[in-house]
């Protein structure tokens, strides 16, 4: 048994927001590579593998990882341009802010829908094939919801990703 494999016994004490040190770093290993197998992330916590395998589906059951996701490379998809639109809506009735909720994420190049504080009330993420493709589905997907009152097209000239330090 390696010497930095932890004894059997009770589990180490949560912190506070239900995370323990193994928790978090399972959490950033697999934000680091969603792909990483059980046997090597049980080696890099000092887990046996079941055990490892349990913690692992714990996060997941508790909706601390949430999925698993591919990073796409959307140009190799014809999807090389991509762009935030500001969006302010007009009535903010809650059935108003619930139908674009539910119809938005379902567009065509959606990436992501954030709601926001500040002068507008929606960042959405989305992607496309040209600019022209770009401006037609602000023109008939935005402009001419009647909730929308103002879209405002930034382009995206550079994406990084970055990895979440969850130790803290």
């Amino acid at each position: 048994m390696p010497k930095d494999r932890r004894s059997p016994g009770p589990a180490p004490r949560p912190v506070p927001d239900g995370l323990d040190d193994v928790d978090r770093q399972l959490v950033q290993l697999l934000t680091a590579d969603g792909r990483m197998p059980n046997n090597a992330l049980a080696e890099a916590v000092g887990l046996a593998p079941s055990t490892c395998l349990t913690r692992v589906r714990s996060l997941r059951e508790r909706g601390v990882i949430r999925g698993f996701h591919a990073d796409v490379d959307l140009a190799a998809l014809g999807q090389p341009l991509q762009a935030l639109i500001a969006i302010r809506i007009g009535a903010h009735s809650r059935d108003e802010i619930d139908r674009f909720r539910t119809k938005v994420p379902r567009l065509p190049g959606v990436l992501s829908l954030f709601h926001v504080s500040g002068a507008n009330d929606y960042l959405l993420h989305v992607s496309a094939s040209t600019p022209d493709a770009l401006r037609e589905f602000v023109l008939n997907h935005l402009t001419a919801d009647p909730a929308v009152t103002h879209a405002e097209t930034s382009l995206i000239f550079e994406h990084v990703r970055a990895t979440p330090d969850v130790r803290h």
